[in-house]
């Protein structure tokens, strides 16, 4: 299976069964994700009353190639802001395009706008 980087909205459809689940799980093996995505599923099932430590109990175990948010990610996710406001994207969303630029991985998501982001980087929504 190909190397990818996931996006929050990607993960959070997977841990819900949501459609398109069955795309992310076959590749979860092989995930890298931003810190900064990490934060935001965290922070989306902490929002939804879920227990810390249930969250974690649910993510770890996934074992995700986590990466840093660094300098040269911030310059690149910056640099994104310039088509940010056409594509709709959050700093999430360019932090996670950052990394899949950076790492040369392709980027699933669950969000359908990123379908017209031409960055170099390819784009697997899941739905």
């Amino acid at each position: 299976m190909d190397r990818v980087v996931l996006d929050a909205s990607a993960l959070l459809a997977a841990l819900a069964g949501e459609p398109g689940s069955a795309i992310v799980e076959k590749h979860l093996e092989h995930a890298a994700m931003s810190a900064v995505n990490l934060s935001e599923v965290v922070a989306v099932l902490s929002r939804r009353g879920v227990p810390a430590d249930r969250v974690r109990d649910a993510l770890e175990p996934l074992d995700l190639d986590l990466h840093p948010f660094d300098a040269a990610d911030a310059w690149a996710a910056g640099d994104l802001a310039r088509i940010a406001k056409t594509a709709g994207l959050s700093l999430g969303d360019r932090a996670c395009l950052a990394l899949g630029k950076r790492l040369a991985r392709p980027v699933v998501t669950a969000d359908r706008s990123w379908r017209d982001v031409k960055i170099g980087v390819k784009v697997i929504v899941i739905r």
